[in-house]
C-alpha cells in the first residue's frame, strides 16, 4: 500500500469513528439542507442491504433504519459526518419493489432524478448491487439515469458473505466488465459484507476520496 493510500485509510477510519448523526429526511428537494459540504449518495434496489451497510460503514448500529418491508424508505435521509460537518451521506429511497404503487414509483423517480441532476455538492453516487444476483435491469435503469446526468458513480457489491468465493469472483468480474462500458461509472468495484465487515475500510476510503476532503 502506498503512503498516500495508507494516509487516506487512516483519515477515513478517524472520520467515521467520530461523530455521525441523522440530520433530516427530505421528501422533496426544498427540504434539503443548504449545499455547503460534499455529499455522497447511496442507492440500491429494495432489500439490497443499504441500511445495514450504512450502519456498518459508520460503526452505528441504529443510524439507518433496517426493515423487513422492502420499499419502506421513500425520502432522502441525510446524515452528517464529522464535527464540524465534513461531508453528508444521503440514503436514497430503494427502487424496484414490485408491490410499490405506481404513483409511489413515479414519485421516487421524480425525487431521485431531480436530486441527481440538480445537486451541485453531490460528488458521487454509490449504487449497491446484491452479489447474489448481480446487476439487474432495474439497476441498469438507475445507471443510465446517472450516465445521462453525468453523475460519477461507483458500484458496491453487498452481502458478499452469502455466496461462495468462486461465485463472488465471477459476479465481481461481470460487474467490473459492465462498469467499464458505462461513461459515468468509476472503474473500481468495492466488495462488501455488512455481516463480516469485509470491504468497509476500502469503502470508507472511497467515500473520502470521492468527497475530496
Amino acid at each position: 500500500m502506498s503512503a498516500a493510500a495508507d494516509d487516506l485509510d487512516t483519515r477515513a477510519r478517524k472520520l467515521f469513528s467520530g461523530p455521525v448523526s441523522f440530520l433530516k429526511s427530505a421528501p422533496e428537494l426544498k427540504f434539503l439542507p443548504d449545499p455547503q459540504v460534499p455529499e455522497i449518495a447511496f442507492a440500491g434496489r429494495s432489500n439490497v442491504g443499504k441500511s445495514s451497510l450504512l450502519n456498518r460503514l459508520t460503526n452505528r448500529n441504529g443510524l439507518a433504519r433496517t426493515s423487513n418491508t422492502p420499499g419502506r424508505t421513500q425520502e432522502l435521509n441525510i446524515f452528517d459526518v464529522g464535527d464540524p460537518v465534513r461531508l453528508r451521506l444521503v440514503d436514497m429511497p430503494g427502487y424496484g419493489f414490485a408491490k410499490a404503487p405506481r404513483e409511489l414509483a413515479k414519485k421516487w423517480r421524480f425525487l431521485v432524478n431531480d436530486y441527481l441532476r440538480g445537486r451541485q455538492v453531490l460528488m458521487r453516487a454509490l449504487v449497491l448491487i446484491d452479489s447474489r444476483h448481480g446487476i439487474k435491469d432495474i439497476d441498469r435503469e438507475l445507471m443510465k439515469m446517472l450516465d445521462d446526468a453525468a453523475v460519477s458513480y461507483g458500484l458496491v457489491l453487498t452481502k458478499a458473505d452469502k455466496i461462495k468465493a468462486s461465485d463472488l469472483a465471477d459476479v465481481t468480474e461481470r460487474t467490473m466488465a459492465e462498469a467499464r462500458t458505462r461513461p459515468a461509472a468509476h472503474p473500481e468495484i468495492v466488495v462488501t459484507s455488512s455481516e463480516t465487515g469485509l470491504g468497509m475500510d476500502r469503502l470508507r476510503a472511497a467515500v473520502l476520496e470521492a468527497a475530496q476532503i
